[in-house]
């Protein structure tokens, strides 16, 4: 996912692992104030957590958006596809 993040959209500078606060996203872009959390069969069990650490985030300024592992690993151009999405400014952004 990563180096398929830094390849698609190399002016977005994904970094992974990045601390946030208490928590660490699984991808960042500072320049985009955009996260990205892979998630896998434990996130489903860990739902209140998950809840905390995104409300966190979002209040550091960032957008969050979750992917399940079996996304990525089968349909990458699709995961890609909503990533674009979201790195595109909206009309009211400017």
């Amino acid at each position: 996912m990563w180096r398929a993040l830094r390849e698609a959209f190399p002016h977005a500078k994904f970094r992974r692992q990045q601390a946030l606060g208490p928590f660490f996203a699984d991808f960042a872009s500072h320049a985009a104030r955009l996260v990205i959390e892979v998630d896998g069969r434990q996130h489903g069990e860990a739902v209140a957590y998950d809840e905390a650490r995104t409300r966190f985030i979002e209040g550091e300024g960032y957008r969050v958006i979750r992917f399940w592992n079996d996304d990525v690993m089968t349909n990458i151009e699709g995961v890609l596809m909503l990533v674009e999405t979201a790195l595109t400014p909206s009309p009211s952004q400017g």
